[in-house]
């Protein structure tokens, strides 16, 4: 049973026999529920996970240590307290402004982004893999468990994603300190790029983060192209073949993340209605004939 806010508070010592507190809600999550705490001349932001996070892959020790260490580098907001064992993080709160995708996807912003994420995949070591694919079964295991219909091509699109996986493994990317969740509203910017939400994060490819990054902000394929020139200095067939499965994968993952929320989440959110549109994504992109061109490509020995 997840803490009430007052609850919650009452827990965070640095909070003891505070008065003039001021807590008010924040919109826009869609798994957790978040507020602001003003106190002491200080504001602050507190997480209150939402029901069975566990099930979406979220492990909440694993979600500090990597909040801590990208909080250290002045990327991600700095962790104050954790409340245990409920693992409810309090974390500075930032006073800055959304980075709206349209204003993301301008070029030169695309190059500050690539660098903050640079930032995080030089991190030290964090707790935790992520395996975008092992996300995907998990998640459909879980979905079957609370009945939840799956589309009608599901078996089609697990076997084109078993496809895809056995070419990345040809010559498997080193892992490295991930995000794994760079949608538009984990961004804040006030001159600086701040990054939210470290659920997700752990060990991973990073080429994941990249076409998890584009996916979410609709990048075309020309901003594609300038994203990997940012991040790795040019651009090569590999490069985009393992940047296009992914963004193909992400979208695969969102769908599947909205196919456990159905089962589990107490929210009121469309989780079918986002479903059905990142499944309609994926469908129409392992449909598109460049799919077996990169797959291809990422067959190739090196």
């Amino acid at each position: 049973m997840a803490l009430t806010v007052d609850e919650a508070i009452a827990r965070v010592p640095q909070w003891a026999n505070a008065t003039n507190m001021k807590i008010s809600s924040l919109d826009g999550g869609i798994t957790n529920s978040n507020f602001r705490v003003d106190v002491g001349g200080e504001s602050f932001a507190l997480r209150i996970a939402g029901a069975d996070t566990d099930m979406l892959g979220i492990n909440r020790e694993y979600e500090h240590a990597a909040n801590l260490a990208a909080g250290k580098l002045g990327i991600a907001p700095e962790v104050i307290y954790v409340i245990q064992p409920e693992g409810y993080l309090v974390t500075r709160f930032i006073s800055a402004r959304p980075f709206p995708p349209e204003e993301i996807r301008q070029p030169d912003n695309i190059r500050k982004v690539m660098e903050v994420v640079r930032q995080i995949h030089s991190m030290p070591e964090i707790p935790g893999t992520f395996s975008v694919f092992r996300t995907i079964e998990e998640y459909a295991e879980i979905a079957r468990r609370y009945h939840v219909e799956f589309p009608e091509k599901f078996g089609w699109l697990m076997e084109r994603t078993q496809a895809a996986e056995a070419a990345l493994m040809k010559n498997p990317e080193p892992l490295r300190p991930c995000h794994n969740d760079l949608l538009n509203a984990n961004f804040l910017i006030d001159g600086r790029i701040y990054v939210l939400d470290w659920e997700y994060a752990g060990m991973g490819d990073i080429f994941f983060d990249l076409a998890n990054f584009s996916d979410h902000h609709e990048l075309t394929d020309e901003q594609d192209q300038w994203l990997l020139e940012c991040y790795f200095g040019e651009t090569t067939p590999r490069h985009t073949a393992h940047l296009k499965i992914m963004k193909v994968m992400s979208d695969f993952r969102e769908a599947m993340w909205a196919m456990v929320q159905i089962g589990i989440s107490q929210l009121d959110f469309d989780y079918r209605g986002y479903a059905d549109r990142f499944f309609g994504r994926v469908l129409d992109n392992i449909n598109d004939s460049r799919w077996n061109q990169w797959i291809k490509e990422m067959n190739k020995n090196v």
